[in-house]
Protein backbone atom coordinates (compact mmCIF):
# COMPACT_ATOMS: atom_id res chain seq x y z
CA UNK A 1 0.00 0.00 0.00
CA UNK A 2 0.98 3.66 -0.12
CA UNK A 3 2.51 3.74 3.35
CA UNK A 4 4.81 0.78 2.78
CA UNK A 5 5.80 1.55 -0.84
CA UNK A 6 9.30 2.89 -1.50
CA UNK A 7 10.73 5.06 -4.29
CA UNK A 8 14.22 6.23 -5.22
CA UNK A 9 14.59 9.77 -6.56
CA UNK A 10 11.23 10.00 -8.36
CA UNK A 11 11.08 12.78 -10.95
CA UNK A 12 8.25 13.36 -13.46
CA UNK A 13 4.61 12.36 -13.15
CA UNK A 14 1.50 12.26 -15.30
CA UNK A 15 -2.15 11.60 -14.53
CA UNK A 16 -4.45 9.25 -16.42
CA UNK A 17 -7.30 10.82 -18.37
CA UNK A 18 -9.87 9.61 -15.85
CA UNK A 19 -7.85 10.97 -12.93
CA UNK A 20 -7.69 7.55 -11.27
CA UNK A 21 -4.03 6.66 -11.77
CA UNK A 22 -0.85 8.65 -11.19
CA UNK A 23 2.16 7.43 -13.17
CA UNK A 24 5.60 8.22 -11.73
CA UNK A 25 9.06 8.10 -13.25
CA UNK A 26 10.90 6.37 -10.42
CA UNK A 27 14.30 7.44 -11.72
CA UNK A 28 16.63 5.86 -9.18
CA UNK A 29 14.82 2.54 -9.39
CA UNK A 30 14.82 2.65 -13.23
CA UNK A 31 11.09 1.97 -13.21
CA UNK A 32 7.67 3.37 -14.00
CA UNK A 33 5.31 3.14 -11.03
CA UNK A 34 1.55 3.63 -10.80
CA UNK A 35 -0.51 4.84 -7.86
CA UNK A 36 -4.20 3.99 -7.70
CA UNK A 37 -5.42 7.23 -6.15
CA UNK A 38 -8.63 5.74 -4.76
CA UNK A 39 -6.75 3.22 -2.61
CA UNK A 40 -3.15 4.48 -2.51
CA UNK A 41 -1.89 1.13 -3.81
CA UNK A 42 1.45 1.37 -5.64
CA UNK A 43 2.45 -0.99 -8.45
CA UNK A 44 5.34 -1.26 -10.90
CA UNK A 45 4.24 -0.77 -14.50
CA UNK A 46 7.64 -1.18 -16.17
CA UNK A 47 11.19 -1.82 -15.05
CA UNK A 48 12.97 -4.47 -13.04
CA UNK A 49 14.48 -2.19 -10.39
CA UNK A 50 17.93 -2.51 -11.98
CA UNK A 51 19.56 -0.28 -14.57
CA UNK A 52 19.27 -1.66 -18.10
CA UNK A 53 22.50 -2.77 -19.78
CA UNK A 54 23.59 -1.36 -23.14
CA UNK A 55 22.21 -1.54 -25.74
CA UNK A 56 18.65 -0.72 -24.72
CA UNK A 57 16.22 -3.49 -25.56
CA UNK A 58 12.46 -3.44 -26.08
CA UNK A 59 10.29 -5.83 -24.14
CA UNK A 60 7.01 -6.49 -22.41
CA UNK A 61 6.38 -4.61 -19.18
CA UNK A 62 7.09 -4.99 -16.40
CA UNK A 63 9.99 -7.36 -17.21
CA UNK A 64 11.79 -4.93 -19.57
CA UNK A 65 14.70 -3.08 -17.91
CA UNK A 66 14.86 0.74 -18.12
CA UNK A 67 17.59 3.34 -17.66
CA UNK A 68 16.87 6.50 -15.64
CA UNK A 69 13.35 7.42 -16.81
CA UNK A 70 12.98 11.13 -16.01
CA UNK A 71 9.56 12.33 -17.13
CA UNK A 72 6.27 11.09 -18.54
CA UNK A 73 3.34 12.23 -20.61
CA UNK A 74 0.29 10.26 -21.69
CA UNK A 75 -1.56 10.24 -25.00
CA UNK A 76 -4.45 7.79 -25.03
CA UNK A 77 -3.09 4.44 -23.93
CA UNK A 78 0.51 5.31 -24.80
CA UNK A 79 2.90 6.55 -22.14
CA UNK A 80 5.84 8.57 -23.49
CA UNK A 81 8.98 8.32 -21.36
CA UNK A 82 11.96 10.68 -21.36
CA UNK A 83 14.63 8.01 -20.93
CA UNK A 84 17.50 10.24 -19.87
CA UNK A 85 19.92 7.37 -19.27
CA UNK A 86 19.88 6.18 -22.89
CA UNK A 87 19.33 9.60 -24.52
CA UNK A 88 16.01 8.45 -25.95
CA UNK A 89 12.27 8.80 -25.69
CA UNK A 90 10.47 5.48 -25.17
CA UNK A 91 6.86 4.46 -25.37
CA UNK A 92 4.88 2.12 -23.16
CA UNK A 93 1.61 0.78 -24.55
CA UNK A 94 -0.53 0.39 -21.44
CA UNK A 95 -2.85 -2.04 -23.24
CA UNK A 96 -0.25 -4.47 -24.59
CA UNK A 97 2.67 -3.77 -22.24
CA UNK A 98 5.07 -3.28 -25.16
CA UNK A 99 7.90 -0.97 -24.05
CA UNK A 100 10.37 0.21 -26.68
CA UNK A 101 12.61 3.06 -27.87
CA UNK A 102 10.64 5.56 -29.95
CA UNK A 103 12.92 8.58 -30.57
CA UNK A 104 16.70 8.44 -30.67
CA UNK A 105 19.30 5.81 -31.51
CA UNK A 106 20.95 5.99 -28.07
CA UNK A 107 23.99 8.05 -29.09
CA UNK A 108 24.35 11.39 -27.30
CA UNK A 109 24.42 14.32 -29.71
CA UNK A 110 22.36 17.09 -31.32
CA UNK A 111 21.65 15.33 -34.62
CA UNK A 112 18.13 15.65 -36.00
CA UNK A 113 16.53 13.31 -38.50
CA UNK A 114 13.99 10.53 -38.48
CA UNK A 115 12.66 9.46 -35.11
CA UNK A 116 14.79 6.32 -35.11
CA UNK A 117 18.06 7.92 -36.25
CA UNK A 118 18.01 11.19 -34.29
CA UNK A 119 20.56 11.65 -31.54
CA UNK A 120 19.39 13.20 -28.27
CA UNK A 121 21.18 14.39 -25.15
CA UNK A 122 19.54 13.49 -21.85
CA UNK A 123 15.88 14.34 -22.54
CA UNK A 124 14.42 15.31 -19.19
CA UNK A 125 10.88 16.52 -19.86
CA UNK A 126 8.22 15.55 -22.40
CA UNK A 127 5.01 17.40 -23.27
CA UNK A 128 2.72 17.64 -26.29
CA UNK A 129 2.08 21.12 -27.69
CA UNK A 130 -1.13 22.36 -29.29
CA UNK A 131 0.16 21.35 -32.74
CA UNK A 132 0.57 17.73 -31.63
CA UNK A 133 4.37 17.81 -31.56
CA UNK A 134 6.11 15.99 -28.72
CA UNK A 135 8.35 18.61 -27.09
CA UNK A 136 11.28 17.65 -24.92
CA UNK A 137 13.87 19.51 -22.88
CA UNK A 138 17.13 18.13 -24.25
CA UNK A 139 19.09 19.03 -21.17
CA UNK A 140 22.68 18.18 -22.09
CA UNK A 141 22.41 20.05 -25.39
CA UNK A 142 20.72 22.99 -23.61
CA UNK A 143 17.93 23.11 -26.16
CA UNK A 144 14.21 22.52 -26.57
CA UNK A 145 13.57 19.97 -29.29
CA UNK A 146 10.52 18.23 -30.71
CA UNK A 147 9.43 15.03 -32.38
CA UNK A 148 6.89 15.43 -35.17
CA UNK A 149 5.38 11.97 -35.00
CA UNK A 150 3.28 12.29 -38.14
CA UNK A 151 6.23 13.48 -40.23
CA UNK A 152 8.67 11.01 -38.59
CA UNK A 153 11.17 13.81 -37.94
CA UNK A 154 12.82 15.59 -35.04
CA UNK A 155 13.84 19.24 -34.92
CA UNK A 156 15.06 21.99 -32.62
CA UNK A 157 12.47 24.51 -31.44
CA UNK A 158 14.80 26.80 -29.50
CA UNK A 159 18.43 26.76 -28.48
CA UNK A 160 21.58 25.75 -30.28
CA UNK A 161 21.83 22.61 -32.39
CA UNK A 162 25.56 23.02 -33.01
CA UNK A 163 27.02 20.88 -30.24
CA UNK A 164 26.58 19.83 -26.61
CA UNK A 165 28.45 22.82 -25.18
CA UNK A 166 26.74 25.83 -26.75
CA UNK A 167 24.77 27.30 -23.87
CA UNK A 168 23.99 30.64 -22.22
CA UNK A 169 21.15 33.02 -21.38
CA UNK A 170 20.16 34.64 -24.65
CA UNK A 171 16.71 35.55 -25.94
CA UNK A 172 15.98 35.26 -29.65
CA UNK A 173 14.21 33.32 -32.38
CA UNK A 174 14.80 29.59 -32.84
CA UNK A 175 18.47 28.65 -32.73
CA UNK A 176 19.47 32.22 -31.79
CA UNK A 177 18.25 31.54 -28.24
CA UNK A 178 20.44 29.96 -25.59
CA UNK A 179 19.52 27.94 -22.51
CA UNK A 180 21.58 26.21 -19.86
CA UNK A 181 20.52 22.66 -18.93
CA UNK A 182 16.73 23.14 -19.03
CA UNK A 183 14.81 20.44 -17.17
CA UNK A 184 11.13 21.37 -17.46
CA UNK A 185 8.58 22.04 -20.21
CA UNK A 186 4.92 23.02 -19.83
CA UNK A 187 2.45 24.17 -22.48
CA UNK A 188 -0.23 26.73 -21.68
CA UNK A 189 -2.65 24.89 -23.89
CA UNK A 190 -5.73 26.43 -25.43
CA UNK A 191 -7.69 23.73 -23.58
CA UNK A 192 -6.52 25.43 -20.37
CA UNK A 193 -7.50 28.88 -21.63
CA UNK A 194 -3.98 29.67 -22.82
CA UNK A 195 -2.52 30.57 -26.18
CA UNK A 196 -0.11 27.67 -26.60
CA UNK A 197 2.83 29.48 -25.02
CA UNK A 198 5.58 27.08 -23.97
CA UNK A 199 7.12 27.63 -20.53
CA UNK A 200 10.61 26.34 -19.77
CA UNK A 201 12.37 25.73 -16.46
CA UNK A 202 15.81 26.95 -17.59
CA UNK A 203 17.45 25.29 -14.65
CA UNK A 204 21.08 26.40 -14.54
CA UNK A 205 20.08 29.94 -15.55
CA UNK A 206 17.65 30.04 -12.57
CA UNK A 207 15.06 31.39 -15.00
CA UNK A 208 11.61 30.74 -16.39
CA UNK A 209 11.61 31.24 -20.16
CA UNK A 210 8.82 31.27 -22.74
CA UNK A 211 8.71 30.20 -26.37
CA UNK A 212 6.10 31.58 -28.76
CA UNK A 213 4.79 28.52 -30.65
CA UNK A 214 4.06 30.59 -33.78
CA UNK A 215 7.19 32.75 -34.13
CA UNK A 216 9.63 30.51 -32.23
CA UNK A 217 10.80 33.49 -30.20
CA UNK A 218 12.28 32.79 -26.75
CA UNK A 219 11.95 35.39 -24.00
CA UNK A 220 13.00 35.44 -20.36
CA UNK A 221 9.75 35.50 -18.42
CA UNK A 222 11.09 35.61 -14.86
CA UNK A 223 14.33 35.21 -12.95
CA UNK A 224 17.75 34.99 -14.53
CA UNK A 225 19.92 35.02 -11.43
CA UNK A 226 19.95 32.91 -8.30
CA UNK A 227 17.84 34.14 -5.40
CA UNK A 228 14.54 34.03 -3.57
CA UNK A 229 11.96 36.70 -4.24
CA UNK A 230 8.22 36.69 -4.76
CA UNK A 231 6.19 39.43 -6.42
CA UNK A 232 6.40 40.78 -9.96
CA UNK A 233 10.19 40.34 -10.20
CA UNK A 234 10.63 36.86 -8.74
CA UNK A 235 13.95 35.06 -8.33
CA UNK A 236 14.58 31.32 -8.36
CA UNK A 237 17.44 28.94 -7.60
CA UNK A 238 17.82 26.30 -10.32
CA UNK A 239 14.13 25.41 -10.86
CA UNK A 240 13.76 21.83 -12.03
CA UNK A 241 10.18 21.60 -13.25
CA UNK A 242 7.08 23.52 -14.36
CA UNK A 243 3.42 22.66 -14.76
CA UNK A 244 0.27 24.61 -15.57
CA UNK A 245 -3.27 24.38 -14.24
CA UNK A 246 -5.65 26.92 -15.75
CA UNK A 247 -3.87 30.27 -15.48
CA UNK A 248 -1.48 29.18 -12.72
CA UNK A 249 2.11 28.17 -13.39
CA UNK A 250 3.66 25.91 -10.76
CA UNK A 251 7.46 25.99 -10.45
CA UNK A 252 9.53 23.37 -8.63
CA UNK A 253 12.10 25.82 -7.23
CA UNK A 254 14.50 23.02 -6.50
CA UNK A 255 17.41 24.57 -4.66
CA UNK A 256 15.15 26.89 -2.69
CA UNK A 257 13.30 23.76 -1.51
CA UNK A 258 9.87 25.23 -2.26
CA UNK A 259 7.09 25.28 -4.84
CA UNK A 260 6.37 28.69 -6.35
CA UNK A 261 3.14 29.66 -8.10
CA UNK A 262 2.85 32.36 -10.76
CA UNK A 263 -0.44 33.96 -11.77
CA UNK A 264 -0.12 34.04 -15.56
CA UNK A 265 -2.68 36.84 -15.77
CA UNK A 266 -0.57 39.21 -13.65
CA UNK A 267 2.91 37.66 -13.64
CA UNK A 268 2.95 37.77 -9.86
CA UNK A 269 4.72 34.96 -8.03
CA UNK A 270 4.29 33.66 -4.51
CA UNK A 271 5.56 30.73 -2.49
CA UNK A 272 3.09 27.89 -2.06
CA UNK A 273 2.26 27.07 1.56
CA UNK A 274 0.52 23.74 2.07
CA UNK A 275 -2.04 23.81 4.86
CA UNK A 276 -3.21 20.79 6.79
CA UNK A 277 -0.39 18.32 6.10
CA UNK A 278 0.33 18.32 9.82
CA UNK A 279 -2.66 15.99 10.05
CA UNK A 280 -0.84 13.18 8.24
CA UNK A 281 0.12 10.61 10.83
CA UNK A 282 3.67 9.18 10.89
CA UNK A 283 4.04 5.39 10.54
CA UNK A 284 3.19 3.75 13.87
CA UNK A 285 6.08 1.27 13.90
CA UNK A 286 9.64 2.40 14.60
CA UNK A 287 11.06 0.24 11.81
CA UNK A 288 9.46 2.40 9.09
CA UNK A 289 9.99 5.72 10.87
CA UNK A 290 12.32 8.00 8.91
CA UNK A 291 13.18 10.50 11.66
CA UNK A 292 15.10 10.42 14.95
CA UNK A 293 13.80 8.17 17.74
CA UNK A 294 14.58 9.26 21.30
CA UNK A 295 13.82 6.64 23.94
CA UNK A 296 13.57 7.94 27.47
CA UNK A 297 12.09 7.14 30.87
CA UNK A 298 10.55 9.34 33.53
CA UNK A 299 9.13 9.04 37.05
CA UNK A 300 6.42 11.61 37.79
CA UNK A 301 4.12 12.50 40.68
CA UNK A 302 0.35 11.92 40.40
CA UNK A 303 -1.87 14.92 39.72
CA UNK A 304 -1.58 17.81 37.29
CA UNK A 305 1.66 18.09 35.34
CA UNK A 306 3.18 18.74 31.93
CA UNK A 307 5.28 17.34 29.14
CA UNK A 308 7.89 19.93 28.14
CA UNK A 309 9.08 19.82 24.51
CA UNK A 310 12.58 21.26 24.59
CA UNK A 311 13.86 21.31 20.99
CA UNK A 312 17.13 23.16 20.53
CA UNK A 313 17.57 24.42 16.96
CA UNK A 314 20.95 25.21 15.39
CA UNK A 315 22.25 28.72 16.00
CA UNK A 316 20.65 31.22 13.62
CA UNK A 317 17.54 29.12 12.93
CA UNK A 318 13.90 29.40 14.00
CA UNK A 319 10.68 27.45 13.52
CA UNK A 320 9.06 28.45 10.24
CA UNK A 321 6.13 30.82 10.74
CA UNK A 322 4.05 29.41 7.85
CA UNK A 323 5.02 25.79 7.21
CA UNK A 324 3.04 23.19 9.18
CA UNK A 325 5.11 22.00 12.14
CA UNK A 326 3.14 19.81 14.55
CA UNK A 327 3.10 17.32 17.41
CA UNK A 328 0.81 14.31 17.84
CA UNK A 329 0.60 11.95 20.82
CA UNK A 330 -0.13 8.30 21.49
CA UNK A 331 -0.66 7.00 25.04
CA UNK A 332 -0.75 3.32 25.98
CA UNK A 333 -1.81 2.85 29.60
CA UNK A 334 -4.04 4.59 32.13
CA UNK A 335 -1.36 6.46 34.08
CA UNK A 336 -1.37 9.54 31.81
CA UNK A 337 -4.16 11.61 30.26
CA UNK A 338 -3.20 14.46 27.96
CA UNK A 339 -4.98 17.77 27.60
CA UNK A 340 -7.51 18.02 24.79
CA UNK A 341 -5.24 20.29 22.74
CA UNK A 342 -2.16 18.04 23.03
CA UNK A 343 -2.21 17.28 19.30
CA UNK A 344 -1.43 20.73 18.03
CA UNK A 345 0.31 22.88 15.47
CA UNK A 346 3.83 24.02 16.32
CA UNK A 347 4.01 26.49 13.44
CA UNK A 348 6.17 29.47 14.39
CA UNK A 349 6.56 28.47 18.05
CA UNK A 350 9.49 29.18 20.35
CA UNK A 351 10.60 26.21 22.42
CA UNK A 352 10.09 25.01 25.11
CA UNK A 353 6.42 24.17 24.61
CA UNK A 354 4.45 22.70 27.53
CA UNK A 355 1.61 20.21 27.07
CA UNK A 356 -0.78 19.77 29.97
CA UNK A 357 -1.43 16.30 31.42
CA UNK A 358 -2.96 14.50 34.39
CA UNK A 359 -1.07 11.60 35.96
CA UNK A 360 -2.37 8.68 38.03
CA UNK A 361 -0.40 5.98 39.85
CA UNK A 362 0.80 3.26 37.51
CA UNK A 363 2.71 3.17 34.25
CA UNK A 364 2.22 4.14 30.63
CA UNK A 365 4.06 4.40 27.34
CA UNK A 366 3.81 7.86 25.80
CA UNK A 367 4.85 8.56 22.22
CA UNK A 368 5.22 12.12 20.89
CA UNK A 369 5.71 12.57 17.13
CA UNK A 370 7.10 15.95 16.10
CA UNK A 371 7.49 17.46 12.64
CA UNK A 372 9.55 20.64 12.95
CA UNK A 373 10.14 22.87 9.92
CA UNK A 374 12.94 25.30 10.70
CA UNK A 375 14.60 27.99 8.62
CA UNK A 376 17.42 30.49 8.73
CA UNK A 377 16.21 33.28 10.99
CA UNK A 378 17.27 36.26 8.86
CA UNK A 379 16.72 34.89 5.34
CA UNK A 380 14.42 32.23 3.86
CA UNK A 381 17.20 30.74 1.75
CA UNK A 382 17.31 27.42 3.61
CA UNK A 383 14.48 25.54 5.32
CA UNK A 384 14.75 22.01 6.67
CA UNK A 385 12.48 19.42 8.29
CA UNK A 386 13.33 17.47 11.43
CA UNK A 387 11.14 14.55 12.50
CA UNK A 388 11.52 13.45 16.11
CA UNK A 389 9.77 10.60 17.92
CA UNK A 390 9.98 10.60 21.72
CA UNK A 391 9.15 7.20 23.24
CA UNK A 392 8.78 7.59 27.00
CA UNK A 393 8.37 4.79 29.54
CA UNK A 394 6.43 6.61 32.25
CA UNK A 395 6.06 5.62 35.90
CA UNK A 396 3.73 7.58 38.17
CA UNK A 397 4.65 7.34 41.85
CA UNK A 398 3.80 9.25 45.03
CA UNK A 399 7.52 9.40 45.83
CA UNK A 400 8.59 11.02 42.58
CA UNK A 401 8.41 14.70 43.47
CA UNK A 402 8.47 15.79 39.79
CA UNK A 403 5.57 17.30 37.86
CA UNK A 404 7.20 17.84 34.44
CA UNK A 405 8.46 15.28 31.93
CA UNK A 406 11.21 16.87 29.81
CA UNK A 407 11.44 15.75 26.19
CA UNK A 408 14.68 17.26 24.91
CA UNK A 409 16.54 17.03 21.61
CA UNK A 410 19.22 19.15 19.93
CA UNK A 411 18.81 19.41 16.16
CA UNK A 412 22.01 19.12 14.13
CA UNK A 413 22.22 20.54 10.61
CA UNK A 414 22.61 17.87 7.93
CA UNK A 415 25.96 17.74 6.09
CA UNK A 416 26.33 20.54 3.58
CA UNK A 417 23.54 22.70 5.05
CA UNK A 418 24.15 26.17 6.33
CA UNK A 419 26.97 27.00 3.90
Amino acid sequence: DGRSARFDQPQGMTLSADGATLYIADTGNHAIRAVALATGEVSTVAGTGSQAPWPPTAGIAPQVALNSPWDLTLDGDVLYIAMAGTHQIWTLDLETGLTAPFVGNGRESTVNGTLATAELAQPSSVEFDDAGRLLFADSESSSIRYADIGANLTGVLAGSDANLFDFGLVDGVGTEARFQHPLGVAVWSSTEGGDGTIFIADTYNSAIRTIDPVTGETQTYAGGQRGWADGTSPLFYEPGGVDIDGSTLYVADTNNHVVRIIDLATGTAETLVLKGIERFAPPPDDEDYRGVIVETGAVISPGAGTFALEIELPAGYKVNEEAPSSVTWTVNGDAARLAGDADRSLTGVTFPVEIGATFESGSASVVADLNVVYCEATTPDLCLIQQIRFVTALTVSEDAGATTVPLAYSVVLPPGAGG
